[in-house]
């Protein structure tokens, strides 16, 4: 087990033999002639590629001509969060990209049951990535208002097919916890080959959506255990490994090694901006109707920016965005805060906000 770090820009021609040289390193000779390769990148909604929303395009050209010279056909999918899956590949810059390439591109659209451990049991997983012989993930270096990064367990949330990722927000609630325990079960289950993450150009601030930031960091990780690569994300940004609720749920799983061999140079990512982050709940259970109304962190709009495309209302799992009278309504009794929503919106016009009562709340408890 090992975790790969290398300075990178999306210059092709130096780009290209990094990646090689990268997926040579982490066993990328058994991928041999007719192999199911999935590459699976962070596809999350339509964006240009300065915005840092989604894998770069030339990281995934240089994958997809890797595995094209091993002799398999590669296969990019992923299940975005809304709108055409082949407007985002033309207008987010990958049909440009994979010009010329012996490649299918396409979503992730039938489903098969997949066990993958308790409490979860059987769940319902992208057939192509249940049956590939290989699995290539390649995840975004961003924030998230829920679970502080997306990174490589994360993004393979999306071979969760459609509306059934909003489902599963839905049936998690607002348990951080438990969703992060899906996650890793989901990523166990999976068992990608090799994990490239793009931290080229990264993602701080509110993200995971177009409400984050771009922040230039210059850096491509990769390894053969997205765990191992997830902790080493956090040493970068000077956190904890447990800090990451997906770590914390591997650790208490008794998956989480900490003790792997780190190739090239580990230096402090400084500056660099986390979302706000809260515990979701808690208290006794009388008390949780005015805990989520009045001391909960929300999902809050910018009316300036809001276009009522009604993306999030549409793809809000438990159904508490409506318009009203030219502006959004969040009934925050039902909010689950999954932030679903801040991921989806096309205007980056939602953002996690604490609330007054919050923000008070918590400077008590720092205090005493």
């Amino acid at each position: 087990m090992k975790v790969i770090i290398k300075k990178a820009s999306y210059d092709y021609e130096t780009l290209r033999p990094l990646v090689f040289d990268m997926m040579n390193s982490l066993g990328g000779d058994l991928i041999e002639n007719h192999s199911r390769v999935i590459i699976k990148p962070n596809l999350l909604v339509q964006a240009k590629p300065e915005q840092a929303v989604l894998t770069h395009p030339s990281i995934v050209r240089a994958v997809a001509e890797y595995v094209l010279e091993r002799g398999a056909h590669p296969h990019i999918c992923d299940s975005p969060g809304m709108g055409s899956f082949d407007r985002l590949i033309r207008e987010s810059g990958f049909r440009d990209a994979l010009k010329g390439l012996d490649v299918t591109c396409r979503p992730f659209k039938n489903s098969t049951h997949m066990d993958i451990g308790e409490p979860f049991g059987r769940i319902e997983m992208a057939e192509e990535a249940v049956n590939a012989d290989f699995i290539i993930n390649l995840p975004k270096f961003k924030t998230h208002s829920q679970m502080l990064l997306t990174l490589g367990v994360k993004n393979l949330f999306g071979c969760v097919v459609g509306f059934r990722k909003a489902e599963w927000h839905l049936r998690t609630g607002v348990n951080r916890d438990l969703f992060a325990c899906l996650l890793v079960q989901i990523h166990q289950a999976l068992k990608p080959f090799m994990t490239i993450m793009d931290g080229i150009l990264a993602m701080e601030g509110d993200g995971p959506g177009k409400g984050g930031t771009p922040k230039k960091l210059g850096l491509l990780l990769a390894s053969n255990n997205a765990l191992a690569l997830d902790v080493t994300a956090c040493r970068l940004l000077g956190l904890r490994p447990d800090q990451l609720p997906t770590n914390q749920a591997a650790r208490e799983m008794g998956l989480l090694d900490l003790h792997f061999k780190v190739q090239g140079n580990v230096e402090r990512i400084v500056d660099f901006k986390l979302p706000e982050s809260a515990s979701l709940i808690s208290g006794p259970r009388p008390l949780h109707g005015f805990v989520r109304r009045q001391l909960l962190q929300r999902p809050v709009p910018d009316d300036s920016l809001c276009t009522l495309c009604g993306e999030c209302w549409k793809f809000c799992p438990a159904g508490a965005i409506q318009e009203t009278s030219g502006n959004l309504k969040f009934d925050y009794d039902k909010c689950i805060r999954c932030y679903c929503c801040i991921e989806v919106c096309p205007q980056g016009a939602l953002r996690a906000r604490e609330t007054l009562p919050g923000r008070l709340v918590q400077k008590l408890i720092r205090r005493f």
